[in-house]
């Protein structure tokens, strides 16, 4: 049986500019393996309300689960609440358990809960707001898009919360082989290799070293003992 689906949804106008380097695609890449959830498609838009409700439309009937990261803060290029909410037809508001926790969190910092922090307890109607034990504000979830945080360390609190609580499969397991030879001299043992072994996905990453070619060839599945026996093979037909 295949494992569940996800995609990611990266929004923001520092990312496609240079000015961010995203983090999060490679953090949550992981856990979602760890889950048995496979990642097939991640997404970059801008600050574009268009852009935004687009992409989630499309991966939300695509994928069994949707994480979207950055646009959720107090200013006004954070939009992304508002989108979801239209992207699904719901009102938005502020929502009292959500002001709840921002009230307290104010509260114990000392800092005024002002105009501009409030929009952080906007939350569509019939969302789960989603933990953030690092500065307070929720995220939430509506339907199957999880909507987070770009902070990395709020974005990793988010994640924690969540995919646990999501139906995974079976994990994916991986070995890696490094070869001292080029490309061009293993590329037709491995177009044999993938053949006998459909079932696990194989790929190979060149790199240089000392003037010399080689590759890393990385062959990941479900079956520990059929990743196993590739690599075996792939080894002994090498004479490594």
């Amino acid at each position: 049986m295949a494992n569940p689906t996800a995609a990611m949804l990266v929004i923001g106008d520092e990312i496609l500019s240079g000015r961010t380097r995203d983090a999060n695609m490679h953090y949550l890449a992981g856990e979602l393996t760890s889950h048995g959830i496979d990642l097939k498609e991640v997404r970059i838009v801008s600050d574009d309300a268009d852009a935004i409700v687009d992409a989630v439309r499309a991966l939300a009937k695509g994928y069994a689960q949707v994480f979207t990261s950055g646009g959720i803060g107090p200013t006004h290029d954070d939009i992304t609440a508002d989108c979801i909410a239209e992207a699904f037809a719901r009102p938005i508001d502020i929502r009292a358990d959500a002001r709840a926790l921002l009230e307290a969190h104010y509260a114990r910092t000392g800092l005024e809960l002002n105009a501009a922090r409030l929009r952080m307890a906007r939350i569509p109607e019939g969302a789960t707001l989603i933990e953030n034990p690092v500065s307070t504000a929720p995220g939430f979830t509506l339907e199957n898009v999880h909507v987070m945080a770009g902070v990395p360390s709020v974005f990793r609190a988010m994640v924690a919360s969540v995919v646990p609580t999501l139906t995974g499969g079976a994990p994916l397991l991986s070995q890696s082989l490094s070869v001292m030879r080029g490309e061009g001299e293993i590329a037709g043992l491995l177009g044999v290799l993938a053949q006998d072994f459909a079932d696990l996905s194989i790929g190979c990453y060149p790199f240089q070293k000392d003037g010399a070619f080689g590759a890393n060839v990385v062959v990941r599945g479900a079956n520990g003992a059929r990743v196993d026996a590739a690599v075996t093979r792939l080894a002994d037909e090498l004479g490594l």
